[in-house]
């Protein structure tokens, strides 16, 4: 049993979580704010986010299993299906039963707040899953930069935002902004990683589009643009002087942005990719501390 769950947990790919849960958390916590903050339905939304990320990384691997592409794919341990850890057709029940438990919790919070909040939900799971999987999987045609900056960037925050106070703001909508920029570059460092493997594969990203070079350019700007718009928030007094914590990363972010931009070996890339990742969950760690204090000040 315990080695089962090891496997699931394998699975699941827990290192991509964080994407799941920083946008819920500065959603949320930014309506404290407001006066309104509901610790359940908090933990509902976090857990389905957290459902769907795990049925998409299921359908991921699912889909990656196919005998065409996965001959041109570096097996990393997560790999749970070319491993023969499990079959492709427990990964896909997997990735089914994650989508209706998620969809169960949808339900249950449309019935809390209004029929907008399921059209979010609908909208959500439908391209989860049609990332990866489908006649056309959308994250094949170069589709998967646009799609993570909408869904897990405003989607998903002005979602969690909605769900704890039935309204939207101006200052939940551009705190979007830098979450949306920060999960756009994780995804990002991944396809400059696996530039070759996507291209013998068949598959097409922005950086077989574009080229490596403007894609770097594209991710720095991305990092800029997220500290730069918490810093314009507080200037112009959208937001209180505590927003500015996630500037406390900064040099992590140059460090990292460096290394993007200069390295173009795979074991480099993959060094960027893990350390954009955690530059994502500080960033959002530190912007709902900051949310959660700038609450009680005048």
């Amino acid at each position: 049993m315990r080695e089962s769950m090891q496997i699931w947990f394998q699975a699941i790919r827990p290192f991509t979580l964080s994407a799941a849960v920083v946008p819920v958390l500065v959603g949320s916590t930014l309506a404290v704010e407001s006066g309104a903050f509901h610790a359940f339905l908090f933990i509902l939304v976090l857990i389905g986010s957290v459902l769907v990320q795990c049925g998409t990384n299921l359908t991921d691997e699912y889909a990656d299993h196919d005998a065409d592409t996965a001959q041109h794919k570096v097996q990393a341990p997560y790999k749970v299906i070319a491993r023969g850890l499990l079959t492709p057709a427990a990964v896909l029940r997997g990735a089914l039963t994650c989508f209706g438990l998620a969809a169960l919790i949808g339900v249950y919070l449309v019935t809390q707040t209004g029929w907008p909040l399921a059209v979010v939900c609908l909208a959500s799971v439908g391209v989860a899953y049609c990332y990866s999987a489908g006649p056309l999987p959308l994250g094949n045609v170069a589709l998967g930069e646009p799609l993570v900056f909408v869904f897990m960037g405003p989607v998903m925050v002005l979602g969690s935002f909605y769900v704890q106070t039935q309204t939207l703001t101006w200052p939940a909508v551009w705190l979007s902004l830098p979450v949306a920029c920060l999960v756009t570059a994780i995804l990002i460092a991944n396809n400059l990683r696996d530039a070759n493997e996507d291209r013998l594969s068949g598959k097409t990203t922005l950086v077989h589009l574009w080229g490596r070079q403007p894609v770097a350019l594209l991710y720095c700007a991305l990092l800029l643009i997220a500290f730069a718009s918490i810093a314009m928030l507080v200037l112009t007094r959208l937001g209180s002087w505590p927003w500015l914590a996630p500037l406390l990363i900064l040099p992590q972010a140059i460090a990292v942005a460096r290394k993007v931009w200069q390295s173009t070996e795979r074991p480099d890339l993959h060094q960027a990719l893990r350390g954009t990742a955690q530059l994502h969950l500080r960033f959002g760690l530190l912007l709902s501390a900051a949310l959660v204090l700038g609450s009680f000040l005048p």
